[in-house]
């Protein structure tokens, strides 16, 4: 490759460094096309999927701002951008490598913190935001449903209280 030519997929490179909102490197070495086809129509539109050589990677992501990759970036390694959903990626990355045990996740960057392997795994087991969504909906409205439940219930017991009262009354009278 000349030098033009490097300095445009170094550029290219950490242009996608900097725009993405988390960085996975694999190591994709015995998938084949097919795989690595469906594995980048899982990841959906806003996620790309690329080869580039280490040596290239490194200098783009320190161009970027991005130091701690060195060590992962070495042997055959693919890098993944996520524009959205950061933790959406490391989960199917993670249940791609279940599948094909040819992929290996190596680690990654998200948040300002360079993850190893074990780290991109714990990410993957969060919960997306989605779902923290929907249980913080529910909880607001389990709370909600208690609320309204203490409030009926004070003037309901008043009333049956009343009720009694005048009952008595009346079997007295």
């Amino acid at each position: 490759m000349k030098r033009p030519e490097k300095e445009a997929v170094i550029a290219e490179l950490t242009d996608k460094f900097r725009n993405a909102d988390a960085i996975y490197l694999t190591e994709y070495r015995g998938l084949t096309v097919p795989q690595i086809s469906d594995l980048r129509e899982k990841l959906g539109r806003d996620t790309s999927y690329a080869v580039a050589k280490n040596t290239l990677a490194r200098i783009a992501a320190k161009e970027a701002g991005i130091e701690g990759l060195d060590e992962l970036l070495a042997g055959p390694t693919a890098i993944t951008f996520v524009n959205g959903d950061a933790i959406a990626g490391a989960k199917i990355l993670r249940d791609f490598a279940k599948k094909n045990k040819a992929l290996i996740v190596k680690g990654g960057f998200y948040d300002g913190t360079v993850y190893d392997a074990e780290g991109t795994k714990q990410l993957a087991d969060l919960k997306s935001r989605p779902e923290l969504l929907s249980e913080m909906a529910g909880a607001i409205k389990g709370t909600m449903s208690k609320a309204a439940y203490l409030f009926t219930a004070l003037p309901t017991k008043a009333v049956r209280t009343i009720d009694a009262l005048r009952e008595k009354q009346e079997k007295a009278a």
